[in-house]
């Protein structure tokens, strides 16, 4: 695993160029990549969202697109639309941004549930049906999808089914002191930015995907994983838990952690580690519990405290 291990250090050295400090939520990030995910970033306005967005998209080599989601965004700008063509006299295709390797979507709340709903299929499948006709999108195929989670007015609340597609979520949170020091010092002037360069090709990230896809997970640790997914469907402070899909996600996505970590075996430390961002967004709160003043990430860290981490045996 050393060539997936020097593939995800050397993308987040590459990101970290633009965005100081962060270290776990970039590598969230590249985790989602590798274990063929998606991921979801949410935080306040002026965090560095986009531009981390942004700067891994760059890192990566990849065919981009950006879709800035508005409200009078309609289906078609995101998967193509048919025209005819006159010299021709005949109808052609013209794709849309949904067909490229990494995509965008830039406060993907500010668009209508219906223009949501035009990359369910991509973001499952890996694949755009447009009249009829479906075609397959280039590979590797990652959405990155910015959210912000406190201003409302215009904006249209994600569905389960929309949030379920995400392998996680992401919040960058604000920097330490010395981190926004060194960010005021790296960026002085009001336009400056520091262009990034690729540091990888779609070929890398295919193989690291099949690399990923080859970690070993002891029994021990499915047993540990599939304690938690319990937990959360019986906790009192969740009216829906985790759903069989989210099971797959965790258990991928600590295939990748691992994968980074130059491990072939998954520990129960990496399931631990991404337990909230992989559950938090799939999770639905108890009215009682909101009321309450909890969260669905409180709600999960009190599930992991009540499930019992295996321990190896001598």
């Amino acid at each position: 695993m050393s060539s997936v291990q020097a593939l995800a250090t050397t993308v987040r050295e590459n990101v970290q160029q633009v965005i100081v400090g962060k270290p776990d939520a970039i590598d969230l990030a590249i985790v989602a990549l590798l274990c063929r995910g998606h991921a979801l970033i949410e935080d306040v306005p002026g965090t560095g969202k986009t531009t981390m967005a942004k700067a891994l998209s760059a890192s990566l080599g990849c065919d981009f697109h950006r879709i800035q989601f508005t409200p009078d965004l309609v289906p078609a700008d995101v998967l193509g639309v048919n025209f005819f063509n006159s010299s021709k006299s005949e109808f052609e295709f013209r794709p849309g941004p949904i067909f490229s390797q990494v995509l965008l979507a830039d406060e993907i709340n500010r668009a209508t549930p219906r223009t949501q709903s035009a990359l369910l299929e991509a973001m499952q499948e890996s694949q755009a049906s447009i009249d009829g006709v479906t075609s397959d999108l280039p590979q590797p195929f990652f959405v990155l999808a910015t959210l912000n989670p406190v201003e409302m007015e215009g904006t249209f609340p994600l569905p389960e089914a929309q949030l379920d597609r995400f392998v996680l979520r992401i919040s960058i949170g604000y920097p330490s002191a010395e981190e926004e020091s060194a960010m005021l010092a790296r960026f002085r002037g009001a336009g400056q930015s520091i262009d990034v360069d690729s540091v990888a090709q779609p070929g890398d990230i295919t193989k690291a995907q099949d690399a990923v896809d080859s970690v070993s997970v002891d029994e021990t640790v499915s047993e540990y994983l599939l304690g938690i997914i319990a937990g959360t469907r019986s906790s009192s402070d969740l009216r829906l838990g985790a759903s069989p899909r989210a099971s797959l996600a965790l258990q991928h996505a600590a295939q990748a952690l691992a994968a980074m970590q130059g491990r072939a075996y998954v520990l129960p430390d990496d399931v631990k580690k991404l337990a909230v961002p992989v559950l938090s967004h799939r999770v639905v709160l108890d009215s009682a519990a909101h009321l309450r003043g909890r969260s669905p990430e409180q709600a999960i860290e009190a599930v992991l405290d009540s499930t019992a981490v295996p321990i190896e045996k001598d």
